[in-house]
C-alpha cells in the first residue's frame, strides 16, 4: 500500500511539518510514504481551467503522478483563523476523480491552541464533492501542537518521564488511525479494481457532486 502524506502549512519548518515527519515515521506498515510539503512546491492558483495546472515551472504533474500512484492518503492542515489552509484547498480543487476518486483520506487539523475542529468540518463539507476522495470517520486533532510529537532523547531519562499523558494519548491515537488508514487502503484497492469496466464507473458522467 503506497500512502501519500500532504502537509499544507503555507509556512516552512511548520507545526504541521513536524506532524507529518512523525506520521511518515510511523507509518512501516504501508509499503512505501511520501511526504509533500505544499509550500515547498510551485503551484499555480487555479483559474478553472486545465490549461493553468500546466505551467512550465508548475510542480503540479509530478506531485498528480505521486497522487495517481497513492492507494492512501493524509492531509494535514493548519487552522488558522478557523478555515483549512487555502494552499490545501487549491490542490484539492486542481486534483481530479479520475486519478484520486475512491481512495480513503485521514484528516488532520493542527492547531497551536485547543481548537482544530473547524477545519476538519469545512474539508468534509466542501473537499471531495468533485475530486471523490473518501474521508475515513477516524480523523485527527492535533491541540498545542508546539508542546507534543517533539523528538524525545531517551538517553536522558528525566527528559523521557516528562513524557505528558496527553502526548502517549495521541500518539496512540496516531497509531490506532494509521492503522485505520491501512485497512481502508486495502479495502477500496479491492473497490477501484471491482469498478473497473463497470458501466457507470465513469468520471465523467457525473463530475460534480449534487
Amino acid at each position: 500500500m503506497n500512502l501519500v502524506i500532504i502537509s499544507a502549512s503555507q509556512r516552512t519548518q511548520s507545526q504541521s511539518a513536524k506532524v507529518a515527519k512523525y506520521l511518515v515515521d510511523c507509518s512501516s506498515h504501508f509499503s512505501a510514504v511520501s511526504h509533500i510539503e505544499l509550500c515547498q512546491q510551485r503551484l499555480p492558483l487555479w483559474d478553472g481551467e486545465e490549461i493553468s495546472k500546466q505551467h512550465d515551472d508548475s510542480d503540479w504533474l509530478a506531485i498528480n503522478a505521486k497522487l495517481q500512484a497513492m492507494d492512501a492518503l493524509i492531509l494535514i492542515t493548519p487552522e488558522w483563523g478557523g478555515t483549512a489552509s487555502p494552499l490545501l484547498k487549491n490542490l484539492l480543487m486542481m486534483a481530479q476523480a479520475a486519478d484520486i476518486g475512491h481512495k480513503p483520506v485521514l484528516l488532520v487539523s493542527v492547531v497551536n491552541g485547543i481548537s482544530g475542529a473547524y477545519p476538519i468540518a469545512e474539508l468534509r463539507m466542501n473537499a471531495f464533492s468533485n475530486n471523490k476522495l473518501v474521508a475515513i470517520p477516524d480523523h485527527l486533532i492535533i491541540r498545542n501542537v508546539e508542546e507534543i510529537l517533539n523528538t524525545v532523547d531517551t538517553t536522558k531519562q528525566r527528559e523521557h518521564s516528562a513524557l505528558t499523558r496527553r502526548d502517549k494519548s495521541i500518539r496512540h491515537r496516531i497509531g490506532y488511525s494509521l492503522h485505520t488508514l491501512l485497512h481502508y487502503s486495502q479495502a477500496m484497492k479491492i473497490l477501484r479494481e471491482t469498478l473497473q469496466g463497470n458501466t457507470y464507473n465513469n468520471e465523467h458522467l457525473y463530475p460534480y457532486g449534487m
